[in-house]
């Protein structure tokens, strides 16, 4: 793509973000996304055939920061619990990083219930993040750090403490430090599942 097309894209990208968060997929139209970033609408579905495909969008590029903030933080661990309690610490850049995509993950969440393009696209990274996770737990059991347990229901109470914090940090964000709030709900499961 060329960089004034790049621009465009991105543009057009962050006015619908933007827009997503403060009034809702529903509430906002192509003509509000297209005015916000001053393209027609002809550039717009050059770019994206529907509105749909920029939500989509938007949260992929969101998941593809989380996956790289939890890969870093694995990358550093020299076991199995450190490289947990590392990821719970990314917490805070995973918020930040996520500039306004948080506000929207409940209207992702909203959106998947309707409408089954959607609830594929969202339903994917959760269970590829629950088999990622049952993979590390599985690693752990192997490394002597875990007792034997079930890594797979491991593997779904870690992603549902991850969506739980998620959620509660959507709706009341100030409410709690949830990076610290994170590292001790890890460290309470990594207590759970050690070798004693």
């Amino acid at each position: 793509m060329q960089p004034r097309s790049e621009e465009t894209r991105e543009r057009i990208l962050q006015s619908a973000l933007k827009l997503f968060s403060e009034k809702g997929y529903s509430e906002t139209g192509v003509a509000e996304i297209c005015d916000a970033s001053e393209v027609s609408k002809g550039a717009f579905y050059h770019h994206f055939p529907t509105k749909q495909a920029i939500f989509i969008e938007l949260l992929e590029i969101w998941l593809k920061g989380v996956d790289a903030e939890l890969a870093k933080a694995a990358s550093r661990a020299q076991n199995v619990p450190e490289g947990l309690l590392a990821m719970a610490a990314e917490t805070r850049e995973v918020f930040s990083a996520a500039d306004g995509r948080l506000n929207i993950f409940l209207e992702f969440w909203q959106q998947a219930r309707k409408d089954p393009e959607i609830w594929k696209v969202f339903i994917s990274p959760y269970r590829r993040y629950q088999e990622y996770f049952s993979t590390v737990v599985r690693k752990g059991i192997e490394e002597g750090s875990f007792r034997p347990l079930d890594p797979d229901l491991a593997g779904q109470a870690l992603v549902a403490l991850a969506v739980g914090i998620v959620i509660q940090g959507v709706l009341d964000p100030k409410g709690m430090p949830w990076d610290t709030v994170a590292r001790d709900a890890v460290r309470l499961l990594i207590d759970g599942m050690a070798r004693r």
